[in-house]
């Protein structure tokens, strides 16, 4: 009686495993058909273009979304309202960071296109470097160099292990770096962009811990003999400057409030810094 009981317990431990691995192999194959029609559907409809980056020209449209669809939550490093953005290594040396952007609403498109407009023409060593895009029916990708110390926020206020201690001469490159940036976006640039988002978290840093300005999906063109541009107030609280929040007016004095307080007077001071970090 005893040993019909083992090998009853046995044969229905034997069955109950092979069920499970039937089933854990069922679920892996839908995964892999599903990643797979993702990719042949964005093949489809899809537009891959790249301004700059041997690693990225060499890759074709499919290895690309292949790799791309590789990419799991161990590779995000930054999140926001408009996508997630993910580390994408391309070959031992070539690092990128991979913005995705769902489709679905009219916001999100123009997000995309927003971002486009502003960085496809911009060069800049306080402007973080816009490598291309892939367009697709379903999502849209861009394609960022990958700064190698994350954000200035990150290093500020983030997890123990990334936060670090900034002097004084570090502290003002970063931010004469921000001024650059932003001079170059509020003056040099035709149309002038006006940025309406700049944060810590928007602050990038490269190995050199120079500063590089980022994120772009809330940006807004200004002709060059205009004093603002009048939009619907876009951007995060807390960073807002008053004048701006009040009326609608995106201006780049506005901007350079975001890098100081909620303070107009401080605002005007910063905006004559941008002018004098321009030279």
């Amino acid at each position: 009686m005893h040993t019909t009981m083992v090998a009853l317990y046995i044969t229905i431990c034997s069955v109950l495993f092979i069920i499970s691995k039937m089933l854990i192999s069922f679920l892996l194959y839908k995964k892999w058909a599903r990643k797979k029609r993702i990719i042949e559907n964005s093949l489809t409809g899809g537009k891959m273009v790249i301004f700059r980056s041997a690693a990225m020209q060499s890759l074709s449209p499919k290895s690309f979304l292949t790799m791309i669809m590789a990419l799991s939550n161990k590779d995000i490093i930054g999140s926001g309202g408009y996508g997630t953005v993910y580390r994408l290594r391309v070959g031992e040396k070539a690092a990128f960071a991979v913005k995705k952007l769902n489709r679905g609403s009219a916001e999100m498109d123009r997000g995309f296109e927003r971002e486009l407009d502003t960085m496809g023409d911009i060069k800049h060593r306080n402007i973080v470097p816009l490598c291309g895009y892939y367009a697709a029916p379903h999502f849209n990708l861009l394609i960022y160099e990958l700064m190698a110390n994350g954000s200035l926020d990150a290093i500020l206020h983030g997890k123990e292990e990334r936060r670090r201690a900034l002097d004084w001469s570090a502290r003002y490159k970063i931010a004469t770096g921000v001024a650059r940036g932003l001079s170059y976006l509020h003056h040099d640039c035709i149309p002038h962009v006006i940025h309406r988002d700049i944060k810590s978290s928007n602050i990038l840093l490269d190995h050199n811990m120079e500063a590089r300005v980022s994120d772009f999906g809330l940006a807004t063109l200004m002709k060059p003999n205009d004093s603002h541009v009048t939009t619907v107030v876009a951007g995060t609280f807390g960073y807002l400057a008053p004048e701006y929040f009040e009326t609608g007016r995106a201006t780049s004095t506005a901007t350079a409030s975001c890098c100081s307080s909620s303070s107009p007077g401080r605002g005007r001071r910063m905006s004559r810094f941008l002018k004098a970090a321009q030279g």
